[in-house]
């Protein structure tokens, strides 16, 4: 008796990275917006600044406020949402979510989705903001420079959050904070704001919080935080193996709160410290070590000596 041959089953396809449909115009023109108002505004008000335009609470603000928003993308973004280079508690990760939302560099499932697909494309092809897109040559670099810092936020396609952060799509505290973007953009304008003026008692104490730890505050951790996707994969020293342009740029290392040591993080993703050499400073894993401290941060992944021996250029 013979038996019907066995045919396997197909295989499932594989989801695309890219989701077919386009970003719509009114989402261009809410990041233009989003970027671009608080560039305008400092522009605006700068010659106030050489007035009475700027107070004590200001600076305290603007310091904490940066700290806060840049450290929720170094710290809650990037290195807990996506790469897992620590795991925490529920407070925690929902803190987390909202400081890297008022950073204002867009929802957290969005920002992990497009970062996730950097790493696994780093300066090839599908790579969505490579300063080495159209060439080597120094217009076709100087072109790339300026897609990585700022105009690939205008592409018209999309990384699939399905494909590349289907994890943080099943966590419901995430996607309720994603969600709240819009809410915590104002958030990120007005709180500075109200501060400000309970600080003086006064309307122009929270007019110039708004623009300094607003605004401008704004402003510099975009700026900052660009810089890693433009300057830091053209510029810089490479102490570890990659197989991209990664690089280490130092004067980075303060304001990005550790993100410049670039070249480390593309050799070891999920390490939980970028600056692992001497010298290095890394305010970002400072943090980490202080949530493992307060034991609101386990499992984190600091630095195989080992591990990191073998990627090493000598």
């Amino acid at each position: 008796m013979t038996t019907a041959p066995t045919i396997d089953p197909p295989r499932p396809q594989r989801r695309p990275e890219i989701e077919p449909e386009p970003t719509g115009t009114s989402e261009r023109v809410m990041v233009a917006l989003f970027t671009g108002v608080p560039v305008l505004a400092l522009f605006a008000a700068l010659p106030l600044a050489w007035g009475n335009f700027l107070g004590w609470s200001d600076l305290v603000l603007m310091a904490v406020f940066y700290v806060l928003s840049a450290g929720g993308i170094t710290v809650g973004y990037h290195r807990f949402f996506t790469h897992g280079s620590f795991k925490a508690n529920r407070a925690l990760k929902i803190f987390l979510a909202m400081a890297g939302s008022i950073a204002i560099q867009g929802p957290v499932i969005t920002w992990v989705a497009d970062h996730r697909r950097h790493h696994k494309h780093s300066d090839k092809e599908f790579d969505p903001h490579s300063p080495w897109r159209f060439g080597n040559d120094w217009k076709a670099l100087t072109k790339g420079l300026l897609w990585a810092h700022y105009g690939w936020f205008f592409d018209a396609n999309r990384t699939s959050k399905e494909r590349f952060a289907k994890d943080l799509l099943n966590d419901k505290d995430i996607v309720r904070v994603h969600r709240s973007f819009p809410a915590l953009v104002a958030v990120s304008f007005f709180l500075p704001a109200l501060l400000g003026g309970l600080m003086t008692l006064s309307w122009q104490g929270a007019l110039t919080a708004l623009f300094w730890a607003g605004f401008l505050r704004i402003t510099l951790v975009h700026h900052v935080t660009w810089s890693i996707n433009s300057i830091c994969h053209t510029f810089g020293k490479e102490h570890f193996e990659v197989r991209d342009k990664s690089r280490n740029v130092w004067w980075l290392a303060i304001p990005s709160l550790g993100e410049s040591w670039h070249n480390l993080h593309h050799s070891d993703p999920t390490c939980a410290r970028h600056g692992v050499l001497k010298g290095q400073i890394d305010i970002s894993a400072r943090i980490i070590w202080g949530f493992e401290k307060l034991g609101w941060a386990t499992d984190v992944r600091w630095p195989d000596e080992q591990r990191l021996a073998t990627k090493r250029i000598t």
